[in-house]
């Protein structure tokens, strides 16, 4: 147990997830063994080979932009903020995975970072509120002198990229702007000069510079890609001039041969040769295209895409492989089946995935286009995984396979909103967004409606069965929690309080009940008549939209809208540890059987699991 007064620290253990919408936010380290990208808060480092993960903690809000040195020793990270307050940069070792600097000056969003070639200054972008570039002394961890990164008459910029030769030089483009500058580091000055693309006006969405200096090709939102000359600071040449790249040019890469890779926003890969950039070979990936990186000397290469999925790509072959994927919207269920804790379900919008935890990996995805699915269950008995869906249909599937075994039309009006089995998998008990709860018999090959309970006025948000399948609870956005007699289809108690329920859950003896929601209070209940034992407050700031107890009642799991989860002692209404790392609310968390680890999911799409504190 933490000692009184001290709350522990939930330690991360796995992060399924991975943020997609970042320009560049996958960065293949030099060392050729690891990857690097951003997902919330938290910058995730990933062995190729073993799959294992090392986390960067320290920010305080979402991950805007992430680069590495080019010797792979620092690793340089921001994040976006609050209107009118600081946004940081961290500066960090990679070798030991620790916190060096914070660098603090820019406000709103750090938009762009690059290092110079020996690692000796790093150039930060700010956002569009702040509109300046600035440039840090790596060693002395302090800023050198900064400038506003574009012309008043130009829009702003978004894209930095620093010389491959020499320390004092480096581009910034953007919105009409394209800007060599120079360092002049005995005056403290960096003068910028504008580079003349003559009658094109372009958006420039990304940047590569050549190895040897002498020019640095930019990518367009128009679809094409501009070569400019970096001595005269004069356009040499553009293309593809009749086929452009279908919603803008959107990553590049820049291979030692001289070929161009370009990623575009229609999710193509395509490798492009000579001064009219003809596409030799392509290839389409799901979600547009936002980070390219080499692996090595480019022999084999990672993609990007905003669908948060990554692959690789071998240069020779030009075939593509899935390596990573993940929810890309909002995550709002997770269940385990039955005593197994190697195997859980998510679900989001258009889809149920089913994950394998000792690899951290996806074994299935049943998709259904254009609805989202709101709650998910596995049968005790293994044979089904049930779902509730905002098109008011319960879909049944098999867990293996993914088939469609059963689908209940109509089962609700304004979306089926939470649903539940009981333990002898002959009925299921579902909510809807009208507050009606209904219990349906469910045999070899009939779903029978067998009762519909009207009392709420609001969408039923959770239910929960007791043991012995004679009596549920229900908790809706109305403010009332209700406990029925399923048997007799009759209302038992009804606990009414002035907050929006989100999550209800029965302590293991069933003679109490806890419920959150969005007045951050946690209340225990009695059961038998429903009066309220204690209320302790939950959160500091946001509503709480999950929670859950271990199989012996001691401890019980909350999370919410300030992005943490909390793990608590039952008896003694405290936080015992605490995990930070979600970029966005959390939606629904779970200890899984056994009590190795709390499984947490959040509005952004993350899964992450966290080690379960041995608790003494």
């Amino acid at each position: 147990m933490a000692a009184e007064g001290a709350v522990g620290e939930l330690e991360l253990r796995v992060a399924i997830g991975f943020n997609g919408h970042i320009p560049c936010g996958l960065i293949c380290h030099p060392d050729k063994e690891h990857v690097l990208y951003p997902l919330g808060c938290t910058v995730v480092i990933q062995e190729l080979d073993s799959k294992k993960q090392t986390f960067l903690h320290g920010h305080t809000n979402n991950v805007s932009c992430l680069v590495v040195s080019r010797n792979g020793v620092y690793v340089a990270s921001g994040q976006v903020t609050f209107m009118g307050f600081k946004a940081e940069i961290i500066l960090w070792d990679f070798q030991g995975k620790e916190l060096l600097a914070r660098l603090s000056l820019h406000k709103g969003k750090i938009e762009g970072l690059a290092f110079s070639p020996n690692s000796l200054y790093l150039v930060s972008l700010g956002g569009q509120d702040d509109g300046s570039v600035v440039v840090w002394h790596v060693g002395k961890r302090e800023a050198v002198c900064g400038s506003p990164a574009s012309a008043r008459s130009a829009g702003s910029a978004t894209v930095v990229v620093c010389s491959s030769c020499r320390d004092e030089m480096f581009v910034t483009a953007g919105n009409g702007t394209i800007r060599v500058w120079e360092l002049d580091l005995a005056n403290r000055k960096i003068r910028p000069t504008e580079c003349q693309t003559g009658q094109l006006r372009r958006v420039i969405t990304c940047a590569k510079m050549a190895d040897d200096d002498n020019y640095f090709y930019v990518g367009t939102s128009t679809g094409d890609v501009l070569k400019v000359n970096t001595n005269n600071k004069l356009m040499t040449d553009y293309g593809p001039l009749k086929e452009k790249f279908s919603s803008g040019v959107t990553a590049l890469l820049l291979l030692k041969r001289g070929d161009l890779i370009v990623g575009t926003g229609g999710g193509i890969v395509a490798l492009c040769k000579g001064s009219n950039y003809k596409v030799m070979k392509k290839i389409q990936v799901q979600g547009a295209v936002t980070s390219l990186t080499c692996r090595g000397h480019g022999h084999q290469f990672f993609v990007g895409t905003n669908q948060c999925q990554i692959y690789q790509i071998n240069y020779t072959a030009f075939k593509e492989e899935l390596i990573t994927t993940c929810h890309n919207e909002a995550v709002h269920d997770i269940v385990f089946p039955l005593e197994t804790s190697n195997l859980f379900a998510t679900c989001s919008q258009n889809d149920i995935r089913v994950w394998h935890t000792p690899e951290n990996r996806e074994l299935l995805r049943i998709v259904i286009p254009n609805v989202t699915c709101h709650a998910i269950e596995f049968m005790r008995d293994g044979r089904s995984i049930i779902s509730a869906w905002n098109d008011g249909k319960i879909r049944a599937f098999t867990p293996e396979t993914g088939r469609l075994m059963y689908v209940i039309n109509h089962a609700h009006s304004l979306g089926a909103t939470a649903i539940a089995a009981t333990s002898d998998c002959k009925r299921i008990i579902s909510g809807g967004g009208e507050g009606q709860v209904r219990v349906w018999e469910i045999g070899k090959k009939t779903q029978k409606l067998e009762e519909v309970l009207k009392e709420h006025v609001a969408a039923v948000s959770c239910i929960k069965i007791k043991k012995d399948d004679r009596e549920c609870v229900t908790a809706s956005l109305d403010g009332t929690c209700i406990i029925w007699d399923i048997v007799r289809f009759t209302r038992k108690q009804m606990i009414l309080a002035n907050t929006l329920f989100k999550c209800v859950c029965y302590h293991p003896e069933e003679y109490q009940i806890i419920t959150s929601g969005t007045d951050r209070q946690i209340g225990y209940w009695e059961v038998f008549d429903g009066s309220a034992i204690r209320e302790v407050e939950g959160s500091v700031s946001g509503s709480i939209n999950g929670m859950d107890i271990t199989s012996d009642g001691a401890y019980f799991v909350t999370g919410g809208d300030d992005h943490l989860v909390k793990l608590w002692d039952y008896n003694e209404g405290a936080v015992t540890h605490v995990g930070g790392g979600h970029g966005g609310h959390i939606t629904c968390l779970k200890i899984c059987p056994g009590k190795k680890y709390i499984v947490s999911v959040s509005a952004d799409g993350a899964i992450l699991l966290w080690k379960y504190p041995g608790l003494h």
